[in-house]
């Protein structure tokens, strides 16, 4: 299979040697954490717990509210102390977060489970995935039974595992794969169960030739091929991850189903594997912490410690020296107002930035040389857009695509004139938003 790839995107420096091959280290278990009732996408779960209650890790503290939600389990075998409010950077609105302190080791409550999975129907999978409370761990954190849960009418051609990993410095997609092989593979296969496609890719960047190596060998006597894609940002972006695989189109405004596809990143088939089979909730998972740290690498954590108890376990560089520290990766990462706040399920790493590496630039007006264009990987004229967002020309920037905008930043990150273009657009995008919910 020749190397694959979509049309626009960027290479920005790939600053993936810092971990690449660090191995998984398990962080100790934190004293507090604090869980946040929306950690996934759609409507808060809702607490069950109150103050004063003692929970087991893995134990269910708050439930799916609405048909697009996800529950929430205890992390660490402690006692409810309460629920606090924090930013969410997430959302960049205050969430309530349940709060629990540690008091011993853990003891574990499993969910229902089976070596043999399909000793279970698939609507018991599905349901097994809900009880665990799985997400997408590759950043977009959406309910992951949701996803399986196929609308009537829809059929699954192509189910594609994103393994692409392309943003700057993250490395634990990669380390997932080199190191839980046989795992992800059942996860593939329980899936597979479930959606029933006709063809299965794993999709992996050439730059991880050893994840490549290891995957193939894992895989050659199997109904699943692994697809080498070329490395460009954001290669792992669904609807580019797609085009690349299969060389269809999500719809505007559609979900990869529309396409014939579903995709699932490595580690959250990882984790399907541990609820289904170990009977494990989503309470731990593995991130990269990197850049200006003492000890980079790849680690297992507890969902819901706190950003700096994660960092003091890896040392940052001299205050003075850090421009920023960042959920996720330089390109789509979310800036945290400050480091006392809690980690969620979509957390696949901490970067911190440091101010050699973010020199500061000066913006300069628009000078049309289309470079945004040639960049973005959807196809729309970014300049035009910010042009209209800036005269809040909000229709006419709808019916020139903004919406379907994935907010990658290769716009901005191309641009000469060092211009901010998706920020701008983000803001748009809320705004218009806004509107419509007013609108009913």
């Amino acid at each position: 299979m020749p190397i694959l790839t979509f049309k626009g995107g960027v290479h920005p420096p790939e600053k993936k040697h810092f971990t690449k091959d660090k191995p998984f280290e398990k962080l100790p278990l934190p004293d507090f954490v604090y869980l946040f009732t929306t950690n996934h996408l759609g409507a808060p779960a809702k607490p069950i717990v109150k103050e004063g209650d003692q929970v087991k890790t893995g134990q269910l503290v708050a439930e799916t509210a609405g048909n697009i939600s996800a529950n929430i389990h205890s992390s660490v075998t402690g006692e409810v102390v309460g629920i606090e409010s924090f930013i969410n950077a997430s959302t960049g609105r205050k969430n309530n977060a349940i709060v629990i302190k540690r008091t011993s080791e853990d003891i574990w409550e499993y969910i229902e489970h089976d070596e043999n999975f399909k000793n279970f129907s698939k609507e018991e999978i599905i349901n097994i995935v809900k009880k665990a409370g799985i997400v997408g761990l590759g950043g977009a954190m959406f309910p992951s039974h949701v996803k399986l849960s196929i609308p009537p009418g829809k059929k699954v051609d192509y189910l594609i595992i994103n393994g692409a990993e392309c943003e700057p410095y993250i490395t634990v997609d990669d380390m997932m794969m080199r190191t839980y092989t046989e795992e992800i593979i059942k996860g593939i296969k329980i899936i597979e169960y479930i959606v029933n496609p006709e063809k299965i890719y794993v999709g992996i960047e050439e730059i991880k030739p050893e994840a490549i190596k290891i995957m193939k060998n894992a895989l050659k006597n199997e109904n699943i091929e692994v697809a080498i894609l070329k490395t460009k940002y954001p290669q792992g972006a669904e609807k580019q991850l797609i085009k690349a695989v299969t060389k269809r189109e999500v719809p505007s405004g559609g979900l990869p189903i529309d396409a014939g596809t579903l995709v699932f990143n490595v580690s959250t088939t990882y984790a399907i594997y541990d609820a289904v089979i170990n009977g494990k909730p989503l309470v731990e998972r593995g991130i990269t912490l990197s850049g200006g740290v003492k000890k980079p690498g790849n680690y297992w954590f507890r969902i819901g410690t706190k950003v700096s108890d994660l960092l003091n376990q890896v040392e940052i560089v001299e205050e003075e020296k850090i421009d920023r520290i960042i959920y996720g990766g330089p390109m789509m990462g979310l800036p945290l107002p400050n480091i006392d706040l809690p980690t969620f399920k979509g957390n696949n790493a901490i970067t911190v930035l440091t101010k050699e590496e973010i020199p500061q630039k000066h913006e300069y007006p628009c000078i049309r040389c289309a470079s945004c264009v040639k960049a973005c990987p959807i196809g729309l004229q970014p300049y035009y857009l910010k042009k209209l967002a800036d005269a809040r020309k909000n229709d006419i920037a709808q019916e020139n695509g903004i919406m379907d905008c994935i907010e990658c930043g290769a716009c901005s990150y191309i641009c000469p004139s060092n211009i901010e273009l998706v920020k701008t657009f983000k803001t748009t995008k809320k705004v218009i938003k806004a509107i419509q919910r007013r609108r009913g």
